[in-house]
């Protein structure tokens, strides 16, 4: 699942100013855009100021459905996330008017959904919806309708994090659109093992107890759950100043290599390890077996101790080139490229929101957050689906 950390927030004290806020003299960059497209394939997204103001949040917007009925909500600042999988939507963004039915479990009238993240967790309930997006729709999957009122209490396993995000302000947006490397956000464990932090079977009391999940009732990854266009998807963003963007457009596009906007081209396919989930890298000469693409992170997330930290951000004198090799988990392929650091503190001193540079510490993992991503375009193929690089799960860019 998606890492995030070290958001930025204006609370954070160690840094000049929060999410892009300045004063009426700091420098900005007005918003940057790739070709907009309307292609049945193809979905809108943006950084901008969002719900919070939170810097290098992708956004787009998803429309929900009563199954095969007209009862619709389009929420808006929904969060575009290649580290996790499944559409997770805050209760108070949808109206009495589209009543999702619940899913039961394990003899229990209501399944219970916990998902734990870098920065916290989300609880509610498993309810079934058609998720349109562009023209494609995944009918009748199930995703988590977070702070759900029919899941009062919050089990005490899925607190172990760092704090809720039940509410818009905690959660950053409206909800996560999971669009990762597996069609179920947890798959063959949960489905045979009552896994501690996943699902709950719940009574209408407001009592839950971990419970197993048939594979076909876990909360979907819904472009496996597409029609067609449904073995991954491609995030393209342009690239931005060194100072950052006021805002960014760009497209995500679903499919690999299933219409004409979604070939592979000349990005080099990066399979997984054993594990699915990562690939390799090598970065300051470190080899590094958990690697991973996640667009749900603001930042790039490494460990490098010569670098100075400002709060949770890295801010060196000046900025910083770094070299990364990053390899697939079978060997078989390889790719080296670069990417910046800047000083958190400076690029916090703009009005901007969107930064290609801003980074931060973290261990044992190599986090390519957001910031990798602009200029790019990063292919997140779904495991076993047929690409014509062959079946994923893999990263390409």
């Amino acid at each position: 699942m998606t890492i995030k950390i070290a958001w930025c927030i204006a609370a954070l004290a160690t840094m000049l100013a929060g999410c892009g806020g300045g004063g009426s003299t700091a420098s900005n960059t007005n918003g940057t855009s790739v070709a907009p497209s309307t292609a049945a394939n193809v979905q809108p997204v943006t950084v901008s100021a969002g719900v919070t103001g939170a810097a290098n949040i992708l956004m787009t917007t998803v429309t929900i459905c009563v199954p095969n009925t007209s009862q619709c909500q389009t929420i808006d600042n929904v969060q575009v996330d290649t580290g996790s999988d499944g559409l997770r939507i805050l209760a108070s963004a949808l109206p009495s008017s589209v009543a999702l039915p619940i899913m039961p479990t394990a003899g229990t009238p209501i399944t219970g959904a916990c998902a734990v993240f870098g920065t916290g967790f989300t609880w509610g309930a498993v309810r079934r919806a058609d998720v349109k997006i562009a023209g494609e729709v995944a009918s009748n999957v199930p995703i988590q309708v977070i702070a759900d009122p029919s899941t009062p209490n919050t089990p005490a396993d899925c607190t172990q994090s760092a704090g809720p995000m039940q509410t818009q302000g905690t959660l950053r947006a409206n909800g996560i659109l999971g669009i990762g490397l597996f069609v179920t956000d947890c798959g063959a464990a949960c489905a045979s093992t009552a896994l501690s932090g996943w699902y709950y079977a719940c009574t209408a009391s407001g009592a839950c107890a971990s419970a197993a999940q048939p594979i076909a009732q876990q909360i979907a990854n819904p472009v496996g759950a597409f029609a067609s266009d449904n073995n991954g998807s491609v995030i393209v963003l342009p690239a931005i100043p060194a100072t950052g963007s006021a805002t960014v457009n760009g497209s995500l596009i679903f499919g690999i290599g299933t219409q004409a906007d979604n070939g592979l081209g000349s990005a080099t396919p990066l399979a997984t390890t054993s594990s699915g989930a990562y690939v390799t890298s090598v970065l300051n000469g470190n080899t590094n077996m958990r690697t991973f693409f996640d667009s749900g992170s603001n930042g790039i997330f490494f460990a490098d101790a010569s670098l100075p930290q400002c709060g949770s951000w890295f801010c060196p004198g000046s900025t910083q080139t770094f070299g990364i090799a990053l390899g697939s988990g079978n060997g078989t392929t390889a790719k080296a490229t670069t990417f910046q650091v800047a000083s958190s503190q400076v690029l916090f001193s703009t009005v901007n929101l969107a930064f290609d540079d801003l980074a931060g510490p973290i261990g044992n993992v190599v986090d390519l957050g957001l910031p990798f991503f602009y200029g790019r375009s990063v292919y997140t193929a779904i495991e076993t689906r047929p690409t014509p690089a062959g079946p994923g799960p893999y990263y390409a860019f």
